[in-house]
């Protein structure tokens, strides 16, 4: 396994993919979790995803706002057909009803941000992973392309 202080990433070490750590903040309050970037065994790194860490490292508070959010809208959308597929005694744990986007905080835990490879179209993707109470076995996604949230659902819309 090789290891890299990149300048921009920090200590990262290399196994099918480059990973180290990251902090972000959710819901008011700092959360450590694995950052990974797609680059190649030599620690080469495309100009467009420097861009898009930079991007959301600078406008942290701004994206996870936002993301917040779209995982609230989500919910919103989802939360009732995972209430009926578990039945009444399991519903308020795993899905309960929420008034408002705090109370996701107890239902969802940061897991990693990926700095994705970046395609022909030059767009700076990033995605965000979550376990969550309601989605344990396909667990929960926000993918966000230049800086926007473009999707909210299962981790294999940003794997």
């Amino acid at each position: 396994m090789a290891n890299l202080n990149h300048e921009l990433f920090g200590e990262i070490s290399y196994d099918l993919y480059w990973s180290g750590q990251q902090k972000i903040k959710m819901f008011g309050k700092d959360k450590a979790i694995i950052l990974s970037v797609d680059g190649n065994e030599e620690g080469e790194f495309q100009d467009v995803q420097k861009e898009a860490y930079t991007n959301f490292i600078g406008n942290m508070d701004d994206i996870m706002t936002k993301v917040e959010a779209a995982i609230f809208d989500y919910y919103q959308e989802v939360y009732m057909d995972y209430r009926e597929m578990v039945g009444e005694d399991e519903a308020d744990k795993i899905a309960p009803i929420i008034e408002n986007k705090e109370e996701l905080d107890h239902l969802i835990e940061p897991t990693q941000l990926i700095i994705r490879r970046v395609r022909k179209n030059g767009v700076r993707r990033i995605g965000l992973l979550f376990n969550c109470t309601w989605e344990i076995e396909h667990g929960l996604a926000v993918k966000i392309e230049d800086e926007e949230i473009v999707e909210v659902g299962f981790q294999d819309i940003v794997l």
